[in-house]
């Protein structure tokens, strides 16, 4: 004789490692690609990006003749110099195979190519070489191109 078959119907299996968690923001900076990044410089920001205008490719932050500018992040120094027209006195750092930063308009460069900087080591003299008012323009590039520095910062 046969026995009638048992259909078991399978419930979902849950598992406690789905369970969503809080995250944490962070206190004091935003990590990109495990770089913590902070502001190059005090002052009022007069100057925001705008990825459609090709004079927008960062942030311009207020500040006076002298006024220190300090690495966003640790690096070396890829580049000091003034020949990149429009930036006049300008410094860029690598961070990582991914991501530069750029500091430009400055008094006095602080560093040379070649140089390690760490995050906030006074790396130049915030100035006016290459534009009409004291100021530092900061720029973000990832993978060559500008992103909002305003993602990053804290």
């Amino acid at each position: 004789m046969r026995r009638p078959e048992t259909v078991v119907e399978k419930q979902p299996v849950r598992s406690k490692s789905l369970t969503p968690r809080p995250v944490k923001k962070p206190t004091t900076t935003r990590t990109a690609a495990s770089i913590r990044w902070q502001w190059p410089a005090r002052g009022k920001v007069i100057s925001r990006f705008a990825a459609k205008d090709p004079l927008r490719k960062g942030v311009d932050i207020a500040g006076e003749k002298g006024d220190s500018v300090v690495a966003a992040a640790d690096g070396t120094v890829i580049y000091a110099g003034s020949a990149l027209r429009g930036y006049g006195k300008l410094l860029i750092v690598k961070h990582s195979e991914e991501f530069l930063s750029a500091y430009a308009h400055n008094h006095k460069l602080l560093v040379k190519e070649g140089s390690t900087v760490k995050a906030g080591q006074r790396i130049a003299e915030l100035g006016s070489s290459g534009t009409s008012r004291n100021k530092l323009h900061f720029e973000i590039r990832r993978n060559g191109q500008p992103v909002d520095p305003m993602a990053y910062l804290p």
